[in-house]
């Protein structure tokens, strides 16, 4: 059974003439960022393999983790859905996967895994999380969840 995390970047600055590779998280963003690794520190550990787009904004969203990841640019800002599936080994792969990118791809590989044809839209800073089983002797795709970073502050009101 693998598990699959697909975590868009959080909140990030505008182009303003930067390269798209180089746009810095928001304060908002940092926050963001910050909440969400502290929610997912309790529930993932160093045997998770984390795939981070290269991008500086993704690179942001990650580190508060604290756990080690690798930049991959099929996971970057010219992934497919496609590309980001198999570099994380979707569904067979032998460890549980973190992938941190981008808008639309992450909704695209949603929508592959959850059997829609049309992309599904991730919230800056949200995770889904997914898991793939066998039952009955037929692969399954399961959503455990979907958070964002509000829900992680609501939750620890």
């Amino acid at each position: 059974m693998m598990q699959l995390i697909l975590w868009r970047h959080a909140d990030a600055e505008d182009p303003g003439g930067k390269p798209d590779t180089e746009r810095n998280l928001t304060k908002k963003g940092r926050a963001q960022a910050a909440k969400m690794a502290g929610w997912l520190s309790s529930r993932i550990d160093k045997d998770w393999r984390i795939l981070v787009s290269p991008a500086r904004r993704t690179l942001q969203t990650v580190e508060p983790l604290g756990l080690p990841h690798e930049p991959a640019e099929a996971v970057g800002l010219a992934a497919t859905a496609e590309t980001l599936l198999d570099a994380a080994g979707w569904p067979d792969a032998k460890r549980n996967v973190v992938v941190v990118g981008h808008q639309p791809t992450l909704g695209e590989a949603a929508a592959i895994l959850l059997g829609s044809d049309e992309g599904l839209s991730f919230r800056k800073g949200a995770i889904w999380w997914f898991t793939a089983r066998e039952r009955d002797g037929r692969a399954e795709t399961v959503l455990k969840l979907v958070m964002t970073s509000e829900e992680v502050e609501d939750a620890a009101k």
